[in-house]
């Protein structure tokens, strides 16, 4: 088969479009004809060594690797331990997340637990449904379900999803892949939603259900609103803090990249939770969820599509930024 192959850590020129074989299908797998593949932040965090982490979080990985998670396609082969799904079943997910160095989705094909996969939903196409999983799955997991009991070494608490009926919810970040989904979840649980983002995305986050609209390039989002109940903060890192001052005591900030925030003991003062969590991969979460994508309670945005072996241009298109919506690969 063809795949994106990696030797060494690097820009996106290290993305080789090569030949490799296709992965065996060991007990509880199935192995998956891809058709397309969303790209997600953890790709390029991996692609350069995760060298924004810690030296003593970052993977030791088994070159060559191949990147990615997130996959919709036409199951080829099944395990005989297998009973859930049969060949020919159309299935997306999200590949073992997370976990480096196995089978992954920059691929023709992919080998995939079953406890990772799902149905996909019909009446989506295998790009919608191959940009959904990672990014609608952490803000399912942030704000509606966890879903798994991996505590967040960041923070002395596990993580827990607020009720948002009626409450007042500012998302920053909220054109690109978490946010755009954060912000229909939200609006779909009965929130009044204010997005921030930059002017050219305002129709279109209106169109997803935002009450208010702040363009970030013209006033900061911190002089002009206050007393709201949780901010979900999509860009996350150390300018979290920000926000804080536009929380109401007893309310929340979920940054969805926490690493860097430092202002804990302030949160504390001011009586804001601060919490985070690592999103994992559940194909019983995205059953849950192609109903809401069927159904259109929740649409996915496609920012640009780019051939498999075109990889490196893709991850040059993410490193411009002002994505709106989702970058996906397509499998001929």
């Amino acid at each position: 088969m063809k795949a994106i192959l990696q030797n060494e850590y690097g820009g996106p020129e290290v993305l080789k479009y090569q030949d490799t074989k296709i992965p065996k299908v060991k007990e509880g797998e199935v192995l998956v004809q891809v058709h397309a593949i969303g790209l997600n932040p953890p790709d390029w965090y991996l692609r350069e060594g995760y060298r924004n982490l810690p030296p003593e979080w970052q993977p030791q990985v088994p070159f060559p690797i191949i990147l990615g998670t997130d996959i919709s396609g036409t199951i080829t082969e099944v395990h005989e331990s297998v009973k859930d799904f049969k060949i020919g079943d159309e299935v997306y997910a999200m590949v073992r997340f997370p976990s480096y160095g196995d089978s992954r989705a920059y691929a023709e094909y992919v080998s995939i637990p079953v406890a990772d996969i799902a149905i996909k939903p019909i009446l989506i196409s295998h790009i919608e449904a191959a940009a959904a999983p990672m990014s609608l799955l952490t803000a399912w997991q942030f704000l509606i379900e966890l879903g798994h009991q991996v505590q967040n070494p960041l923070q002395p608490l596990m993580h827990e999803p607020v009720p948002l009926k009626g409450k007042k919810v500012l998302i920053n970040g909220a054109a690109g892949g978490v946010g755009h989904f954060a912000v229909q979840l939200a609006r779909w649980q009965g929130a009044h939603v204010i997005s921030v983002a930059s002017g050219k995305h305002e129709k279109f986050l209106h169109v997803l259900g935002s009450d208010e609209f702040i363009d970030y390039t013209k006033m900061l989002p911190e002089d002009v609103v206050k007393d709201v109940d949780l901010v979900i903060d999509a860009v996350g890192g150390v300018k979290s803090a920000r926000f804080l001052s536009v929380i109401k005591p007893g309310g929340a900030l979920f940054p969805i990249f926490p690493l860097g925030f430092s202002s804990r003991d302030e949160a504390n003062q001011l009586g804001v939770t601060v919490s985070a969590t690592q999103v994992r991969s559940s194909g019983s979460q995205l059953t849950e969820l192609a109903a809401l994508l069927n159904d259109g309670t929740i649409k996915v945005a496609i920012d640009s599509t780019f051939s498999l072996a075109d990889a490196a241009l893709a991850h040059r298109r993410a490193e411009q930024g002002h994505i709106q919506g989702k970058i996906v690969l397509t499998v001929r």
